[in-house]
């Protein structure tokens, strides 16, 4: 059964500047997610080594925290049905040439290096993103398209 839900969604330093941050948006608006929270962030590195503390064991960890610190990142949070799931289906695969096109990351990235997003995985990790990320700061309103987007 689908439910509503909220995921954290990240457009990475290559994403902001390659200047794709209104197509990102754009596409999470045109599905039908409702914008709960969004800030340009200049991550520190504890604020990384925390977000990616699953990782800190594997060899590439080193050089993702670099790529994190490397620019500003877009930091928001979607809320509807199956946000998570879906958010992950609209990114694609981590490995971009595994990604299918008509995905963020099939459409434009080509390396897990540079994968353009973060996407929560489940609705737990989304939970501990926005928590991590935004402090719980996130705005509750109505959003008046919903009727155009979900059966009643």
């Amino acid at each position: 059964m689908s439910t509503t839900e909220q995921t954290y969604i990240m457009i990475k330093p290559d994403g902001v500047q390659r200047g794709l941050v209104g197509e990102i948006i754009a596409r999470f608006e045109k599905r039908g997610f409702k914008l709960a929270a969004l800030k340009m962030e200049t991550p520190s590195k504890e604020l990384l080594e925390k977000h990616y503390g699953d990782l800190a064991d594997k060899p590439f960890f080193p050089k993702l925290v670099k790529y994190m610190l490397s620019g500003p990142v877009i930091c928001m949070v979607w809320e509807g049905l199956d946000a998570v799931k879906t958010g992950r289906v609209m990114l694609g695969a981590t490995n971009p040439l595994a990604s299918n096109p008509g995905t963020i990351r099939g459409d434009y990235a080509l390396q897990v290096g540079m994968n353009v997003c973060h996407g929560s995985d489940s609705v737990e990790n989304a939970k501990k993103e926005i928590e991590l990320w935004f402090n719980n700061d996130v705005k509750q309103y109505k959003l008046d398209a919903a009727q155009w987007i979900y059966e009643a």
